[in-house]
């Protein structure tokens, strides 16, 4: 199974409104999507914390805003 890195925090809205996304598109079983809140690392936060929700996998990384069809594209590798 394919596994995505979901970066958020709690309290982030943005992020609220991607992970309805993500939940809403695509196929949860088929995929996992594990989330990882940034508060928990020094490292994460100077990555992520003015650019989060970030989706990764690998190398490539999605960052918001993105809509459905770019969500979709992300995950099938376009």
């Amino acid at each position: 199974m394919r596994t995505l890195t979901f970066y958020t925090t709690s309290g982030c809205h943005l992020c609220e409104l991607a992970e309805a996304m993500i939940c809403a598109t695509l196929d949860l079983d088929a995929l996992s999507v594990e989330a990882v809140d940034i508060a928990d690392s020094d490292d994460l936060i100077d990555r992520y914390g003015t650019r989060i929700p970030v989706l990764q996998e690998g190398a490539r990384e999605l960052g918001w805003p993105f809509d459905q069809a770019q969500l979709t594209a992300f995950v099938n590798g376009s």
